[in-house]
């Protein structure tokens, strides 16, 4: 969408989120643009949000119904969380605030090398009841849960802040530090097709919040 707006030809270059991940990117002149970054990632200059998404519960059972990470069941119950690099998503630091840590099962999101799908294990592992319910960046779980022929479960984290750990980002685009004129030209490509970006993110599942 935002190519054919710019009259450019599109083309992807594949790299994983890791550390260096934008120095190996745009600083590197392999693209000049990233999508889908947090609005506050000082590495790159971001443009205005085009969307505002959350972590999310994930549950093969509608009636379970979690909401919240103070929610007294999550003691008992067996949690996925993913494993970004090194490191747990921020949903385990909150769990490990209360104590919660034996019967937490993490998902590599990266995967081992060759891996299909591994950014989807964690919600296939909801469905065939390898974990209770998971803790999942919305726009993942979204999409992932779509592909699925069961239905999940879907419910926004509260609260969107959860002992100073947050839940809920502004989503951008990226480009390099400093360049003001490609930024301006793709937050006009963002308001005069905000309606259509709505449409499209919703059409792949990603939870949107205000």
């Amino acid at each position: 969408m935002i190519a054919a707006q710019l009259g450019a030809t599109l083309e992807y270059t594949w790299w994983s989120e890791r550390k260096s991940y934008v120095k190996n990117t745009l600083e590197q002149g392999r693209c000049d643009l990233l999508l889908g970054v947090p609005s506050s990632l000082d590495s790159v200059t971001a443009t205005r949000p085009y969307y505002r998404s959350t972590y999310v519960f994930v549950s093969r059972n509608a009636s379970l119904h979690i909401s919240s990470l103070a929610d007294p069941r999550l003691e008992n119950s067996r949690i996925g969380i993913q494993v970004v690099g090194d490191d747990y998503a921020p949903p385990a630091y909150a769990l490990a605030h209360r104590g919660i840590t034996k019967n937490v099962i993490g998902f590599n999101l990266f995967g081992e090398y060759g891996e299909q799908n591994p950014a989807g294990k964690i919600i296939e592992a909801v469905e065939d009841g390898a974990v209770d319910v998971a803790i999942v960046w919305g726009p993942s779980a979204g999409y992932f849960a779509k592909l699925l022929k069961v239905p999940l479960d879907i419910t926004p984290v509260s609260p969107p802040m959860f002992f100073a750990v947050p839940f809920t980002y502004d989503i951008s685009l990226g480009v390099r530090k400093g360049d003001e004129a490609f930024k301006q030209k793709l937050d006009g490509i963002l308001d005069s097709q905000a309606k259509a970006i709505h449409q499209l993110l919703s059409d792949y599942g990603v939870p949107q919040v205000p």
